[in-house]
C-alpha cells in the first residue's frame, strides 16, 4: 500500500521562473514592488501583497494569457508526475500563484487533470483584475493566499505520509510539517537551518532518480542527510 502524497509547489519549483512576477514586470503599474519589498520584510502577508499586486495589473486576456504562454516548465516534470502515477502516487499542485496560469501551462504540457490548489484569478474590467482566496485559512501563521499547511493535512488521508516539494518562502511552514523535502533554492538553506528532512535538487530529473529511494524507505530511513552524502 503507498504511503505517500505529493505536496508540488508550481512558480519556481514546476515552472521556469515566477509567473505572477513576470506578469507585474510586464504589465503591473507603479506600486507593486513596494507591495512586494513590504512582503519581504514581513510587514504584511503574501495574501495581503498579492492582492494588492494583481490589482495594479493593466493587461487584456490576450495579452496575459500571451505572457503566460511564453513561460516554460521544467521538462523532466511530465514525466515525474507519469512515475509518481504509476508507483499509485498522488500528485496535487498547492500553489499561492494564480490558478489561471497554472492551468494554462499545465494543459499545454498534456497535464490539465492535475489537482490544482491556488488563488483565483478573475477580470474585474476590459484590463483590470482581481484575485480570490479560495483556499486561504484565517489562522494562517504565515497569511499567505493559500495555506499550504492546510492543504497539506488534508491530503493526508490519501496517505499518512507527505513530500513537499518546494523552492521558496511560500513553502518554508508547510516545510516544518512534511515527512520529506525535495527542495530548491531558498527552500534548501531553510530546511538545512531547521534540520527537516530533505533533499536539495536542482530539478525533477534529480526528483525523478530520488522518488524510488523514497518510496523505498532509503531517504526516509536517514532523514538529516545533506546533499553531499546523497
Amino acid at each position: 500500500m503507498n504511503q505517500w502524497t505529493i505536496v508540488c509547489d508550481f512558480d519556481g519549483t514546476v515552472s521556469v521562473g515566477d509567473v505572477t512576477d513576470l506578469l507585474l514586470e510586464r504589465y503591473g503599474a507603479p506600486g507593486w514592488e513596494e507591495l512586494e519589498t513590504a512582503w519581504q520584510l514581513g510587514e504584511i502577508g503574501s495574501r495581503a501583497c498579492l492582492a494588492g499586486q494583481i490589482a495594479l495589473l493593466d493587461a487584456s486576456p490576450a495579452q496575459l494569457d500571451a505572457a503566460v504562454a511564453s513561460i516554460a516548465i521544467d521538462p523532466a516534470f511530465p514525466a515525474f508526475v507519469a512515475d509518481a502515477r504509476a508507483a499509485g502516487v498522488s500528485l496535487t499542485v498547492v500553489s499561492d500563484g494564480l490558478d489561471r496560469a497554472i492551468h494554462a501551462l499545465l494543459t499545454r504540457y498534456g497535464l490539465g487533470d492535475l489537482p490544482i490548489v491556488a488563488n483565483h484569478l478573475e477580470q474585474s474590467g476590459a484590463r483590470s483584475w482581481r484575485l480570490g482566496f479560495p483556499h486561504s485559512n484565517p489562522g494562517c501563521r504565515a497569511a499567505s493566499g493559500t495555506c499550504k499547511c492546510e492543504r497539506a493535512e488534508g491530503l493526508r488521508r490519501l496517505a499518512p505520509n507527505v513530500l513537499l516539494i518546494g523552492d521558496g518562502s511560500s513553502d518554508f511552514c508547510v516545510a516544518g510539517s512534511a515527512d520529506f523535502v525535495f527542495a530548491k533554492h531558498r527552500l534548501i538553506a531553510h530546511c538545512r537551518e531547521q534540520g527537516y528532512a530533505h533533499l536539495p535538487m536542482h530539478g525533477f530529473a534529480e526528483a525523478r532518480a530520488a522518488l524510488p529511494r523514497l518510496l523505498a524507505g532509503e531517504l526516509h530511513a536517514h532523514p538529516h542527510r545533506s546533499h553531499q552524502d546523497t
